[in-house]
């Protein structure tokens, strides 16, 4: 990222680009949205609440007063996830009122768009220290609440009505790609699973999750620590059977996609002076990000024309990526992403701990996910100098950022 030098009557100079640092992440456990799950009777800002105090718990060498922003993301800005959701979540989570914050909303990739806004102004010098992060509680809120979608998107035929639904984009993604099978996808999505409940037993999911109080009417004060969503022992057999809600005879069911759920993540960033400065430590180093968009029928390949953006900017190629988190919104757009560079569907490069057809995908807060599981990889994978967070975005885009492993012991990737 370049900073844009300073007007020539200004009498300033050009102002350094800054180096912006991963310090941490953690999330809630996501839980499944609707009347059964476990975040039913709970607000959606306590769960960020929950997170933010969790990460100054975590980095007690980080003085709360030296937090310059909080920028929080949700797609559905209304009720508990509205009201400047940042600026709220920050005071009801005993942040100095000195502390500013602000809400942001790329849909999908909020909590990803938290983390590249603030981070560029870490980079500029506006910031040293932010947390960023992200939530959605879909059970409270349903995507499209309060919407009202301009008619001249349909009248004009700016878009195709598809575009509308999520599911749909994806079907039309099978359409454009018809070797991205259904079985495929299915067979993509068994994997996810697999590597999920593995990474779970082994205890790599649960060091990222924040425990989280619960109340329901009909089963009384509850502790959430571990995902609600995750169906272990998931088979090809099972899915095969699964309906298609989105087309009659389509491709897309409940099992090849990521659910409706609930849940909420947050990060810490700084520049990485302040992180000497103040001991905290690093767990990556931002090299570039990038978003682009795309026909918005077909959103899900988004993340292609984004991550050739970024690699184009950064003058990396997909070569020199070791670890890849891919948010596994439909199986098919993660499927889309790996043919287009040639990549296999069981790369081992890939989501190595499962995705979200797993774990959930509450929208907004899904991109700081992506980010603190690469950087636990990182913490284990010195061998692996870069890796890289990308999604799909609603209304057709895709999102890309790229991330340098500071424990790099000097190895191929």
């Amino acid at each position: 990222m370049a900073a844009p030098a300073a007007p020539a009557s200004s009498g300033t100079s050009a102002r350094a680009v800054r180096n912006v640092v991963f310090v941490d992440g953690v999330r809630t456990p996501f839980g499944k949205a609707g009347p059964k799950g476990i975040y039913a009777e709970t607000r959606a800002d306590d769960l960020v609440v929950k997170v933010i105090r969790e990460l100054l718990r975590r980095h007690p060498e980080l003085p709360p007063q030296r937090v310059d922003e909080v920028a929080v993301a949700a797609t559905t800005q209304i009720g508990d996830q509205g009201l400047t959701i940042g600026r709220t979540a920050a005071i009801l989570a005993g942040l100095p009122k000195s502390v500013p914050g602000y809400a942001i909303d790329r849909m999908c990739a909020g909590a990803m768009t938290a983390v590249t806004t603030s981070a560029s102004g870490i980079a500029f010098g506006a910031y040293d220290v932010v947390i960023a992060g992200g939530v959605e509680h879909m059970g409270r809120h349903p995507m499209g609440e309060g919407v009202d979608p301009n008619p001249r998107f349909l009248a004009d035929k700016l878009v195709d009505p598809s575009a509308l639904v999520m599911g749909q984009t994806a079907e039309n993604l099978h359409d454009r790609f018809p070797h991205l099978t259904k079985e495929r996808a299915d067979a993509y999505a068994v994997a996810s699973q697999a590597k999920y409940d593995a990474a779970a037993k082994a205890g790599r999911i649960g060091a990222d999750l924040v425990p989280v109080a619960t109340r329901s009417a009909a089963n009384g004060w509850g502790l959430a620590t571990a995902d609600e969503p995750p169906r272990p022992g998931t088979t090809l057999e099972t899915l095969a059977g699964l309906k298609t809600p989105f087309r009659p005879h389509g491709r897309v069911t409940p099992g090849n996609a990521a659910g409706l759920n609930d849940g909420a993540t947050g990060c810490i960033l700084a520049d990485s002076d302040t992180a000497a400065e103040l001991g905290l430590p690093v767990a990556m180093r931002l090299v570039g990000y990038a978003f682009a968009g795309v026909d918005p029928e077909v959103m899900g390949v988004g993340p292609v024309p984004a991550t050739e953006k970024v690699l184009a900017r950064t003058g990396l190629s997909i070569d020199d990526i070791g670890l890849f988190e891919i948010n596994e919104a439909f199986a098919v757009q993660v499927l889309a992403f790996l043919d287009h560079f040639g990549l296999a569907d069981d790369d081992p490069r890939v989501n190595p701990w499962g995705g979200a057809i797993a774990c959930g995908h509450p929208l907004a807060s899904s991109g700081v996910r992506l980010m603190t599981q690469l950087s636990r990889h990182f913490a284990e994978r010195p061998d692996v100098r870069y890796g890289m967070t990308t999604m799909c975005i609603g209304i057709g885009m895709g999102g890309t950022v790229i991330w340098e492993n500071p424990h790099w012991n000097g190895g191929d990737k």
